[in-house]
C-alpha cells in the first residue's frame, strides 16, 4: 500500500478514535437528556452539566473537521527527514547513536503497538455502537441484591444519617433504610405511616422474609447503593423484582428492630425514574 494511503488511513483512524467517538457519545447524551432518560445513568442535578459538556464536545468536533487530516500529529516544528537523521548520526564516529546505527531494526515493538491500538479502537467503537443500538435500561434487580449489605447506613440523599426523631413525611426507601439501620430510639418511629415504592427482594437474614428495595444514587449509577426495608408480606405473593407500592405503618419489635406492616400492597410497573437520590 502506498505510504500516502497508509498515512491517510492512520490519520482517519486517529480522528475517529478522538473526536469521532466523543461526538457520537455527545449525541447519545443529548438524545437521552431531551427524552428524559439520562436520569437512568446520572442524578437529575447532573443532567444540565452533562448536556452542556455534550454541546461543547459537538462544537469542538465540528471545528476539528475544518483541520486537514494529520494535523493532530503536527507539533509546529520539523523533525527532519530520515536521511538527515542518518547523516547526523554517522557524522560523529564517537557519538553513541552512531554506534547503534548497525543494530537490527526493532520491528516487533511498533507491530505490538499497532495491534494494541487497533484492538483498543475496535473495543471503543463497539462500546459506542452498543450505546447507540441498545435501549437505555435501569440497573438490574440482581445488581441491587448483590450490593445489599455493603453499607449499613445509606447517606439518604443528603449524606445525612437520620438519628433520633425526624420529620418522616417525605422519607423514601433510602431515608427509612438509614433510620432502620442507625436509629437509637426505634420506639419513637413506631406507628409512623408510610407510602413507599420499590421492588421485592428476598431477605437474606430471614428465609421467609421480604424486603422492599430501591437503589439510591448520589451522582451516577456507579455509586448506586441498595436500600432495603423488611416488609411483613407473604413471600409467595410477589416474585423477586416485582415493583410494588406499599402503604402501611412502621412497627418496632420487642428486640428493637423496625419493620413495615403494610395495609395495602399494589403491584405496579417500573416507574420512569427507578432510583432515589
Amino acid at each position: 500500500m502506498p505510504e500516502h494511503s497508509v498515512s491517510r488511513a492512520r490519520a482517519l483512524g486517529t480522528r475517529w478514535l478522538g473526536v469521532g467517538l466523543a461526538a457520537v457519545i455527545a449525541v447519545v447524551t443529548l438524545g437521552l437528556g431531551v427524552t428524559g432518560r439520562l436520569t437512568l445513568y446520572i442524578s437529575p442535578e447532573s443532567v444540565w452539566f452533562a448536556c452542556a459538556a455534550a454541546v461543547v464536545t459537538i462544537a469542538g468536533a465540528i471545528w476539528s473537521c475544518t483541520l486537514p487530516l494529520g494535523a493532530e500529529g503536527d507539533h509546529g516544528h520539523d523533525h527532519g527527514t530520515a536521511g538527515d537523521v542518518r547523516s547526523a548520526a554517522s557524522s560523529d564516529p564517537g557519538d553513541p547513536a552512531s554506534e547503534g546505527a548497525d543494530a537490527p531494526p526493532r520491528a516487533a515493538r511498533p507491530s505490538l503497538a499497532g495491534v494494541g491500538a487497533v484492538a483498543g479502537g475496535v473495543i471503543a467503537t463497539g462500546v459506542v455502537a452498543a450505546a447507540l443500538v441498545l435501549p437505555p435500561a435501569s440497573l438490574s434487580v440482581e445488581l441491587a441484591m448483590s450490593r445489599a449489605g455493603e453499607q449499613t447506613a445509606l447517606f439518604a440523599g443528603s449524606d445525612t444519617v437520620a438519628l433520633g426523631v425526624a420529620d418522616t413525611s417525605t422519607f423514601g426507601v433510602g431515608d427509612w433504610a438509614s433510620v432502620f439501620a442507625a436509629a437509637t430510639n426505634t420506639a419513637a418511629y413506631d406507628g409512623s405511616t408510610v407510602k413507599l415504592t420499590g421492588f421485592v427482594t428476598p431477605d437474606a437474614a430471614d428465609d421467609d422474609g421480604v424486603n422492599l428495595t430501591r437503589l439510591v444514587i448520589t451522582h451516577c449509577v456507579i455509586d448506586a447503593q441498595t436500600a432495603a426495608l423488611p416488609v411483613s408480606v407473604d413471600p409467595s405473593e410477589y416474585p423477586t423484582g416485582q415493583w410494588v407500592e406499599v402503604t402501611g405503618t412502621v412497627r418496632a419489635d420487642t428486640d428493637g428492630k423496625l419493620r413495615i406492616e403494610p395495609s395495602d400492597v399494589v403491584a405496579i410497573e417500573e416507574p420512569g425514574d427507578p432510583y432515589e437520590y
